[in-house]
């Protein structure tokens, strides 16, 4: 498999991102191995707090959370996806598929022995993390879903993702600071735009982040369905606690929470919460708000 890896002085100085790099190989599907990063700060004994991103972002995304998290005692992980921030970057787009991000995830997490994992997911941190959780519940402890879905194409995608798709596929410009910006309720600067632009010099590096959108599960026929319904089915019984943390402006996932408080029991008789004046990227809006909710709810349960 034919990847990039994005040179490192391109992470130097980056604003409140000075976290010590980590990095796993696992095997890419096709006799190789990939590379895989992620920030590991906090005790060594702490409770795990697993943070995973999204479209199209990066670790970078929780440097506001990631003290909070470690000053309330706990392990703060954020693993950059397969296509993402410090991670290895296949060129071929059809090298990613929703299975093989799975795949690599699942691999990355045994072989990084995490457990008792309190589980921090947004985008498509929620349907790859959520496919973990399902998949290895043992080694799951909590679940905090904030802005995400575990879709399997019964319900009709939103307008705002359907333009999104639409804008990923046809657009010759993908400016990824500027996406993530036009997520935020908050003027991002520009070092912080610059610094989500960071892992990708160039549009070669960008395969993943272009493909993402359209491995959405969005009708019966895609070929992801049938994981995710055995998913749904786990966490249709998932006793252990599992608090919504959605934002109250993101037009993507809006309401998206209601589905999870149904129909997951351990969501049941939770102190679930709104992120006001945030958008789709609420890590970056209200990063150390919504580290807060998550620290009070492990100390909670």
């Amino acid at each position: 498999m034919e990847y990039l890896r994005t040179p490192d002085e391109r992470f130097a100085g980056l604003p409140g991102y000075d976290f010590e790099p980590h990095y796993t190989n696992v095997a890419d599907g096709a006799g190789g191995e990939l590379r895989v990063h992620h920030v590991d700060e906090g005790p060594s004994d702490g409770e795990i707090v697993l943070c995973m991103h999204g479209e199209p972002s990066w670790a970078f995304l929780y440097r506001k959370m990631i003290p909070v998290l470690v000053e309330g005692g706990y392990r703060a992980v954020a693993p950059d996806l397969i296509g993402f921030g410090r991670s290895d970057k296949p060129v071929n787009r059809d090298d990613y598929t929703y299975q093989s991000h799975v795949d690599w995830m699942t691999a990355w997490l045994k072989s990084n022995d995490l457990t008792d994992i309190t589980l921090v997911c947004q985008d498509w941190g929620g349907l790859i993390g959520l496919r973990l959780a399902a998949e290895n519940p043992g080694k799951f402890k909590r679940l905090v879903i904030a802005n995400t879905g575990l879709p399997t194409g019964d319900r009709a995608p939103s307008e705002a993702f359907k333009a999104w798709r639409k804008f990923s596929q046809e657009s010759e410009e993908f400016p990824i600071g500027g996406i993530i910006s036009g997520g935020c309720v908050s003027d991002l600067s520009p070092d912080v735009i610059a610094a989500y632009d960071a892992p990708f010099p160039d549009d070669t590096y960008k395969a993943g982040a272009r493909k993402f959108p359209i491995l959405v599960p969005i009708d019966k026929d895609d070929p992801a369905r049938e994981a995710n319904l055995k998913a749904w089915e786990v966490l249709s019984a998932w006793e252990k606690p599992v608090l919504t943390a959605f934002s109250d402006s993101d037009p993507v996932t809006e309401g998206g929470e209601e589905i999870f408080q149904q129909r997951v029991p351990g969501a049941k008789n939770q102190n679930h919460t709104t992120i006001k004046n945030a958008g789709h990227f609420l890590q970056e809006d209200k990063g150390e708000e919504l580290a807060q909710v998550v620290v009070s709810f492990m100390q909670s349960t």
